[in-house]
């Protein structure tokens, strides 16, 4: 058996003998690994159609399609119509005289109404102002023109007789009957005019007319 080879004076023997050594090594790995994979590709030939799917339908599987399909719900599904806000009760105008406008002075959450010039004017939204409490009080429920003219909130500016005539204001000068104007034109602009303010006699006298003209 040949145990060493001179080349050039070298024995190249044992280095030939690694090398084989090394190559049938090779061999055999890579025989093995194609055991291997046709082998596997067997075991795939035989799995059942079915497994595939049950790999999938796995816990965690099952809980992401959950949530895609809630998520899917919550931004497609149709939205809940607004509800429609209560419009408020319809005003209707009427006539007053001062017994029938005192009520509304905003006491027990009543309307504060209040009169100017014979025209009552619902100031309910600024109850603060007008209502129990506020600065302008005095005038709630009440005819408060001369008051608004002469720029006093003072009690002595009220007609203190509800059942007599309405206050005429014919005693007010220019600069008065011109400041009076102007609240007025500010009432019109922020308040409803929900009725007219009559003395107890007119009214009266307007009530037997028309009584008189239904039975005519």
């Amino acid at each position: 058996m040949l145990k060493k080879l001179y080349i050039n004076g070298h024995d190249y023997f044992p280095v030939m003998l690694d090398g084989l050594r090394k190559f049938l090594g090779l061999q055999y790995a890579l025989g093995d690994t194609m055991d291997y994979v046709e082998k596997r590709m067997a075991a795939e030939a035989q799995r059942p159609a079915g497994a595939e799917v049950t790999s999938l339908a796995t816990p965690l599987n099952l809980l992401l399609l959950s949530l895609l399909a809630l998520l899917t719900y919550t931004t497609f599904r149709p939205k809940k119509a607004a509800p429609i806000p209560t419009p408020p009760a319809p005003i209707v105008f009427r006539t007053f005289t001062p017994p029938e406008l005192l009520p509304f002075s905003g006491l027990n959450n009543t309307p504060v109404y209040l009169a100017v010039r014979g025209r009552v004017f619902d100031v309910s939204n600024g109850r603060n102002f007008y209502g129990p409490g506020g600065p302008y009080e005095n005038f709630a429920g009440r005819d408060a023109s001369r008051g608004l003219a002469k720029g006093s909130f003072d009690v002595e500016m009220l007609t203190e007789d509800l059942q007599a005539e309405l206050d005429s204001l014919e005693d007010l000068d220019g600069e008065e009957l011109d400041a009076l104007r102007g609240w007025e034109e500010r009432f019109e602009e922020k308040y409803l005019v929900v009725g007219r303010l009559v003395s107890v006699a007119q009214k009266e006298r307007e009530d037997k007319e028309k009584a008189e003209k239904e039975k005519a």
